[in-house]
């Protein structure tokens, strides 16, 4: 890589090395929802020199949004997540590849795309299930992330199944705070950059964190049988 590279990414590459830090643009992954934590997550990784990246979101930001999707600003509302996002990343992020699907898990399922890993980053119990079972099928890992008012879980699926641990149905979440979904989406995006880095990663292990009354943060976490 070329000197403004090596100066760019200088910390990371004093982490863990130059052929590290090289690899990390050979890497595509794919971010499946433009929300609250798929922004975390985009702005986390792209900062960090993962390759390419493939934003799968259907939906507009609106104006309750803003407050927590930190990729957004008063004045986006009406246009598409996704591509909102993939302007986002390319004006900050320069070596970066970003790609936005305004279309269902569903349908991009369809495309028949390879990626070395997928996160979810969405809000809702059935296309959870969905990407659980398209993993699977494909013995793709995927890194699991849900947030609800000051409390949210995190979990690196590899051999263990979402639908066999939780109860699929589409109830909405309550109310949020924006610090917990930035701190889920953090936490997701440590365990994407540490597993294409080829770092130690626990697997199917889920992590439940939540802030108590005094802030406190709160961790417990749970081995998950294998499917």
């Amino acid at each position: 890589m070329n000197q403004e590279f090596n100066e760019y990414f200088n910390r990371q590459i004093k982490l863990w090395g130059q052929e590290t830090q090289d690899s990390l643009q050979n890497k595509k992954i794919a971010i499946i929802g433009s929300g609250g934590l798929g922004c975390t997550l985009g702005i986390a990784l792209g900062a960090s020199g993962i390759g390419e990246f493939s934003f799968v979101d259907f939906d507009t930001v609106g104006v309750h949004n803003i407050h927590r999707q930190i990729g957004f600003k008063v004045g986006d509302d009406g246009k598409y997540k996704a591509e909102v996002l993939k302007d986002l990343m390319e004006s900050r992020c320069p070596y970066v590849k970003v790609n936005a699907y305004k279309e269902s898990f569903d349908e991009f399922a369809k495309r028949g795309l390879t990626f070395d890993l997928i996160i979810d980053a969405t809000d809702n119990l059935p296309t959870r299930a969905a990407i659980n079972e398209y993993c699977m099928k494909h013995n793709q890992p995927w890194i699991y992330g849900s947030v609800e008012e000051f409390h949210g879980q995190v979990c690196f699926f590899e051999k263990a199944s979402y639908e066999a641990v939780f109860q699929i149905n589409d109830r909405k979440p309550n109310g949020i705070a924006c610090p917990i979904v930035m701190h889920i989406g953090s936490l997701q995006a440590n365990l994407a950059l540490r597993y294409l880095a080829g770092l130690e990663v626990k697997k199917d292990v889920l992590y439940y964190l939540s802030f108590d009354s005094e802030g406190i943060l709160n961790t417990k976490k749970f081995n998950l049988p294998k499917a």
